[in-house]
């Protein structure tokens, strides 16, 4: 029996060959912005179809068409697997998508770009490159000393796809990395894991924060005064996950007083960034317009994901990157 796909029309559009490609025995039912299906050149309310396999492409939020596209797929009859190219699931439809029975498959593409953003990001911080465009310009040859990333402890909050692949690149450099997980497993790229309850152990030790983990209710808010006063003097912090994991007032007052370094934030309680909010001049806060995911491979892996996943299906196969719906929040 055919197995039923459904897609944005963009997406087909896009893929449709390397689609056609793999042969499946598959039926693709598109729907456009007015949220109706075409099937046989026909318009179907979502209502009326059973859905197999739900792709939400990237497409639907190039278009800022992301809850239309949501509202369509919740209308469907039903829908036995959701796969999405967002990478956290707090939005609310996932609640709702996961009650339904429906099986939901998140993104592991965006973690490549997202750890060399990170990467990027913290080496910037510790090399005195403006300083040497300066001695450059002046014709002043000085010795610029910097800090080395094997000599420091990363302590990486959140271990899904995009921790594991800050980790990688992390003991790449031959530093030490402390990451905080639901299990707390070592492993050739884990010195030291620990699980939320031990945070408070790992935070007087750490060089550098990368925070990475999903927002549920237990993480909402947990970067506050106790997370801040825990920190080591001068440590970096990276933000890549949620902006309301970490409460700004509590950030702000350790960057004031010295304890905390520098910050770098690429997501924010709201987005975008409110132009009268002061992490905006903050001198020791760096700002990016939740970007760390923009690398030019991701769109590619968000495609190969879903053939490769698609193939799965149809083979009766286990699928990637399905998330246990107790981690859905």
């Amino acid at each position: 029996m055919s197995v039923t796909v459904a897609m944005y029309d963009k997406s087909l559009q896009h893929i449709g060959a390397q689609l056609d490609a793999l042969g499946l025995d598959i039926t693709v039912h598109t729907f456009g912005q007015d949220g109706k299906f075409s099937v046989d050149g026909q318009a179907v309310a979502p209502g009326d179809l059973d859905i197999d396999y739900f792709w939400l492409s990237a497409h639907i939020n190039d278009d800022d068409f992301r809850e239309g596209a949501f509202a369509t797929m919740l209308a469907c009859k039903s829908v036995n697997v959701l796969q999405t190219f967002n990478a956290g699931l707090d939005n609310p439809i996932y609640q709702k998508v996961s009650a339904r029975g429906t099986r939901v498959i998140n993104s592991s593409a965006q973690g490549v770009a997202i750890s060399e953003y990170v990467m990027a990001q913290v080496l910037s911080l510790v090399h005195p490159i403006e300083q040497q465009g300066e001695q450059q310009g002046n014709k002043h040859w000085q010795l610029t000393p910097f800090r080395e990333l094997s000599r420091m402890n990363w302590l990486i909050i959140g271990y899904g796809p995009i921790g594991q692949a800050i980790a990688q690149r992390v003991k790449a450099f031959g530093a030490t990395t402390t990451v905080v997980r639901r299990s707390p497993q070592t492993s050739e790229l884990v010195d030291n894991a620990g699980t939320m309850a031990q945070l408070g152990e790992f935070l007087p030790t750490a060089d550098v924060i990368v925070i990475a983990c999903s927002l549920t209710e237990e993480t909402s808010g947990f970067a506050d005064e106790g997370f801040f006063a825990a920190v080591k003097q001068d440590a970096l912090l990276v933000n890549i996950a949620r902006g309301a994991l970490i409460n700004d007032a509590a950030m702000i007052a350790a960057l004031d007083s010295g304890r905390l370094a520098n910050a770098v934030l690429d997501v924010f309680h709201t987005e975008p960034l409110p132009q009268d909010d002061p992490l905006w001049s903050h001198p020791k806060v760096r700002i990016t317009p939740h970007t760390s995911f923009a690398g030019n491979g991701v769109q590619g892996r968000w495609d190969q994901l879903f053939l490769d996943n698609l193939s799965r299906f149809v083979n009766g196969q286990a699928l990637l990157s399905e998330v246990d719906p107790k981690d859905i929040s």
